[in-house]
């Protein structure tokens, strides 16, 4: 079956063409005048000047910062280039038996968090729960809180745990986490966090944290 154009008014055409227009220049930055990659730390050389909160350990041969339990992790960045979007970007450990979207008020909503000059950018859950057909706790990622997602999608690999489930397979859950977010001026502070609920165990980080692998911030510039 094949379409003809000459059976859609003009006006429907025009704003079929703006909307195509508008949605492959926001997954290309088709507009963009310049990017700059300004800013990466993956910690492998213990670079921890200009953060707050930090602290570093290894976890399967990396050296990350963590880990994290109801707790934010911050760094800023001087120096910024002319700029009006930035590009933030995340690698992202989530430990253990992370609940997701779970409402019941012991174990859940597990929340994590990214700020921008202490403007929230993104507020989601994860979960690392096994996903079968009588049993599946949902996360919002990689959307914004609330979406109903499955177990671990997004993600980019899949480890052992840390702590609470130490050792067994895929209970650590990798992410990289991307978001463009307005901004100028010479500096940012970007800030990582998370609300967890673990009103049921005895040691509430060992039963679900998180890590970060890398931070990296471009600048860039979009008409």
């Amino acid at each position: 079956m094949s379409f003809r154009f000459k059976y859609f008014h003009p006006f429907v055409l025009l704003l079929l063409f703006v909307s195509l227009t508008i949605n492959s220049c926001q997954d290309s930055l088709c507009e963009c005048e310049s990017v700059e990659n300004f800013y990466s730390n993956d910690f492998s050389n213990m670079d921890l000047h200009n953060f707050e909160n930090a602290r570093a350990f290894v976890f399967h041969n990396d050296t990350v910062l963590g880990n994290y339990n109801n707790e934010e992790v911050s760094v800023t960045i001087p120096g910024l280039p002319y700029h009006n979007v930035l590009r933030v970007t995340i690698e992202l450990y989530v430990h253990d038996s992370w609940d997701g979207n779970l409402e019941d008020g012991f174990g859940g909503p597990d929340f994590w968090f990214i700020k921008v000059d202490g403007e929230e950018v993104l507020r989601t859950t994860f979960s690392n729960s096994p996903c079968e057909s009588l049993y599946c706790i949902r996360q919002s990622y990689p959307h914004d809180f609330f979406r109903q997602n499955f177990p671990r999608e997004g993600s980019i690999q899949t480890l052992p745990g840390l702590c609470h489930l130490g050792g067994l397979p895929n209970n650590t859950t990798k992410y990289r986490v991307t978001r463009l977010v307005r901004h100028e001026g010479h500096s940012a502070k970007i800030t990582l966090g998370d609300e967890l609920v673990q009103t049921n165990v005895p040691d509430t980080k060992c039963d679900e944290s998180w890590s970060v692998g890398k931070i990296a911030l471009s600048t860039l510039v979009v008409r």
